[in-house]
């Protein structure tokens, strides 16, 4: 078979308004020594002449034989692609708008010249040069048919095309417009800068198609080219940005190019269908599709082969998302083809509005009015099967065929993108020479009949006006190139439907708009999408492996790509509350994970209440010690003149009995939420009246001792005897504690903070002691005074012990070591409320300890013992000690 190249190029004509020309018919076509004499063109003469290169035909051809003189045998038959002549009739009729429209070109018309360049370098290069030349040989850079007025060419079909018309064009200067997409390397405004591009850049194509693969997660995919420098290029290009963005590639078809489908069939089963098998890819579930003619040739020929050869495939419903080129082009001899196959698949368009007249325009078409070999009779023939002059077994045309009887990959009624994109083109050049004639008005002359020429037409004096043409064409859009040359437009996202008659729906689902505001470039309304029908309208997946669910991060494989993972539970104290995340984070401070660790909960403030039973209890313990000393304070200003009381000075234990009071109740600061008064007022006032007590304490000790050795005769002692000695005592004793609360509320004082980190689920509301050494020394100082205490005690413990107060002090003492020797290792080993409970529960015990050893069994007396409670009975109890 013949080269079957890209659908969809250029090419225009309407049979009413052009005449065709084969081989000499007319006299400007260039007869330069061509083996190959078949030249299918359409020519409607005008003032100004708007060229075309059309992709309408290809053909079979044998051969070619080496070892006799090269030349191309006869041409036997032409295959076509039908729906590429909408291109044609889309720059037709752009031409018969512009024509009758009086704003644009008021004193001049614009004809066509179109010439099919069959899928063919050679013959692209050559017809390029037919529209610039105005003999009947081609003689480069000699131009004497003054009547021919070529002003611009639009065309052509893909990339490879354009590219053969600009290297022609480029020497001549002579605007080029294309509507196929380039490469951003390859539209270079610099190596280019007479080709402008009326589609947008082929990379931002790619940006689109990956940003459609990460909005459903598909990072599992195939992709599809052809197996020539083109396609490896788009195919580096394309890989080089899924991996950017987290996609991999599973696998990757490479279509061979092959001039004669048997080769292709040969191909296929020499390989046994290993280097193209749909069957074989079930984990693969989306394909990229570079959707060039040459690569959906080659994959509509080998499915078909798939499904229907020997291979004996059972149907393989696909993803395939198509670039910009598809459109569901059959040729011809494929109209037996299942669309099916192509069910649900999504692709990229060129965006496109509906024209009003166009299909108006279609309905009038009129193969008869033509010339036998013109694109309009060829494509009526290949379209409908049929010929004009039909032989025995060949159904003849009427020429009254409906074109929307057609199935859709044959033909459209509506034009599709790239037929727009043609008829802005149309109407960009002759904006442009409007423009440029309306600058140039003082040079014309104007001659008989009204119409006007320039007086000097160079094709490179139009690109200026070219480069900054803006308007708004008949549907509304406006056009304009940027800097580059390149439209300024984004892309359609369109949803294929198929149906059994080979009909389809081209659902529009999504857009992709450059310009649009932030957060709306890409937008896609999956709802009414529908895919093939084995995935019965349930999204289909396309990843390596099942989906991380939040709570979980991914692990990579060892040698896998990257795409492939283990999922792997988040460690304790991080979450993921994503899919497919690469690790998991922590909470903000104040939050922290749910049970799941999908999520972040708000912490609770965690401080000692008196709402809760813990604080409550404390409470009522530090307010029944408080009235219980109260009580005992009462009893002896009550019996304030009772030797018992009067024994060991009675000033003492009041001021014993007030400072355990407020012991007891300076525990209630350490309950609540820590403000910035209790925390500086909490442990300075624990630690000052402690003092006072523990003062109180030792000065009794000290008195008793004193007291007896004052008693021997001789003594000294009797001067140190009395009350100075006692208060200077607890006077002398607490102030060394006041001065080091003191330091420490001016150097580091105490703050109330948040702790986030100590528990999990609770901020912990707590005093900051600012300087915990001072803390410790309050501490150290209270064990001191006790240990001095003690020690005093343990020696008076043998003295008479009628109201001798000694032994108790000693028990009093060891209590008060038990419990603050036990508070240090609980204290540190404890966080948030139950370290205050700690310290409260040490306050209390070690003031209750005082309070019941030493005043308990002189309450116990007054009571109970009052015979006990007389002057006589401490005399005779010293008589009898002595």
């Amino acid at each position: 078979m013949g080269n079957h190249g890209p659908p969809d190029d250029a090419g225009l004509h309407h049979p009413s308004s052009s005449t065709s020309i084969e081989g000499k018919a007319h006299p400007s076509v260039c007869t330069l020594d061509d083996p190959v004499h078949i030249r299918h063109q359409d020519y409607q003469p005008r003032d100004f002449i708007v060229g075309g290169i059309a992709s309408l035909l290809s053909f079979f051809s044998d051969n070619v034989i080496f070892n006799e003189p090269p030349r191309m045998k006869q041409i036997e038959e032409l295959v076509a692609i039908p729906k590429n002549y909408q291109h044609v009739l889309s720059l037709m009729f752009a031409v018969k708008e512009i024509n009758k429209n009086s704003d644009i070109l008021p004193n001049a018309t614009l004809g066509f010249h179109i010439y099919e360049n069959y899928f063919d370098a050679k013959m692209t290069y050559q017809n390029s040069l037919n529209l610039l030349c105005s003999q009947e040989r081609i003689v480069p850079n000699y131009n004497c048919d003054t009547g021919k007025k070529m002003i611009a060419i639009i065309g052509g079909l893909d990339s490879e095309t354009s590219l053969h018309i600009a290297t022609i064009l480029g020497i001549y200067k002579t605007p080029q417009v294309t509507y196929s997409l380039l490469a951003p390397t390859v539209s270079d405004k610099t190596k280019l800068p007479f080709l402008y591009q009326m589609v947008p850049s082929e990379d931002y194509q790619y940006d689109g198609i990956v940003q459609l693969l990460q909005h459903f997660q598909w990072n599992w995919i195939g992709l599809i080219v052809t197996d020539d420098d083109k396609g490896e290029t788009s195919l580096q290009h394309l890989i080089a940005k899924l991996s950017q963005n987290g996609i991999c590639t599973a696998l990757t078809y490479r279509i061979p190019i092959m001039k004669y489908f048997a080769d292709m069939v040969n191909n296929f089963y020499l390989t046994k269908g290993e280097s193209f098998s749909l069957s074989k890819a079930s984990a693969v579930n989306v394909f990229v599709v570079n959707a060039d003619i040459q690569t959906m040739l080659g994959l509509i020929i080998y499915i078909v082969l798939e499904q229907f050869g020997e291979m004996n495939a059972t149907d393989v419903g696909k993803v395939w998302i198509m670039t910009a080129h598809w459109s569901f082009e059959l040729q011809a001899l494929q109209r037996a083809f299942d669309i099916d196959v192509f069910q649900g698949a999504l692709s990229l368009a060129i965006y496109s509005s509906e024209v009003n007249g166009f299909q108006h325009f279609l309905h009038n078409l009129n193969p008869h009015s033509t010339q036998r070999d013109s694109l309009a009779r060829v494509f009526w023939e290949k379209a409908f099967g049929c010929l004009f002059q039909g032989g025995d077994n060949e159904a003849g045309c009427t020429g009254e065929e409906q074109l929307e009887s057609l199935p859709g990959p044959l033909f459209e009624m509506s034009m599709t993108g790239q037929s727009y994109s043609i008829y802005n083109a149309v109407y960009a050049v002759a904006h442009a020479l409007h423009a440029m004639s309306s600058c140039r008005s003082n040079h014309r002359a104007v001659v008989e009949g009204n119409t006007m020429e320039p007086e000097i037409l160079h094709t490179w004096q139009l690109h200026p006006f070219l480069q900054s043409i803006s308007f708004n064409n008949s549907a509304g859009d406006t056009i304009a190139f940027d800097e580059n040359s390149v439209l300024g437009a984004g892309f359609n996202i369109i949803n294929w439907v198929t149906f059994p008659n080979k009909s389809f729906l081209r659902v529009k689902v999504g857009n992709m708009d450059p310009q649009a505001p932030l957060g709306r470039e890409f937008t896609i309304n999956e709802d009414i999408i529908v895919w093939h029908r084995l995935y019965n309208q349930v999204l289909p997946l396309s990843v390596c492996n099942d989906n991380c669910h939040p709570g979980y991060r991914r692990r990579k494989r060892e040698g896998e790509p990257f795409c492939c993972y283990d999922c792997v539970l988040c460690p304790e104290g991080k979450i993921s509350d994503k899919k497919d995340m690469d690790d998991c984070f922590k909470c903000q401070e104040a939050w922290y994970p749910n049970p799941n660790q999908t999520g972040c909960l708000p912490k609770n403030l965690h401080f000692l209440s008196f709402d809760e039973p813990l604080g409550i209890i404390l409470a009522v313990m530090a307010l029944a010690l408080s009235a219980t000393t109260a009580l005992v304070l009462k009893i002896f200003i009550k019996h304030r003149n009772t030797p018992i009381v009067k024994a060991n000075n009675r000033n003492l234990s009041y001021a014993l009995l007030v400072s355990l009071l407020l012991c007891f109740l300076c525990s209630l600061l350490f309950i609540g939420r820590p403000q910035l008064l209790t925390c500086r007022l909490r442990q300075p006032a624990f630690g000052i009246v402690f003092s006072v007590a523990l003062s109180s304490v030792l000065a009794k000790t000290l008195t008793v001792v004193l007291a007896f050795m004052a008693t021997k005769p001789g003594s000294k002692m009797r001067k140190w005897v009395g009350k100075r000695f006692s208060y200077s005592i607890i006077l002398g004793c607490s102030l060394i504690q006041k001065i080091i609360c003191t330091v420490w509320l001016c150097a580091d004082p105490p703050f109330p903070e948040l702790d986030m980190q100590s528990l999990l689920a609770e901020v912990i509301v707590e005093c900051n002691e600012g300087s915990a050494n001072m803390f410790y020394y309050i501490l150290g100082y209270m064990g001191l005074l006790a240990l001095i205490s003690i020690s005093v005690a343990f020696f008076a413990r043998k003295l008479p012990d009628t109201f001798n107060e000694a032994k108790f002090i000693t028990f009093s003492m060891l209590v008060f070591f038990s419990v603050w020797v036990s508070f240090v290792p609980t204290y540190l080993s404890t966080k948030g409320k139950y370290m205050i409970a700690v310290e409260i529960f040490s306050i209390l015990a070690s003031g209750a300890g005082l309070l019941g050893c030493i005043f308990s069994p002189k309450v116990y007396i007054m009571f109970l013992r009052p015979e006990l409670n007389r002057k006589e009975q401490l005399i005779r109890s010293n008589k009898i000690t002595t």
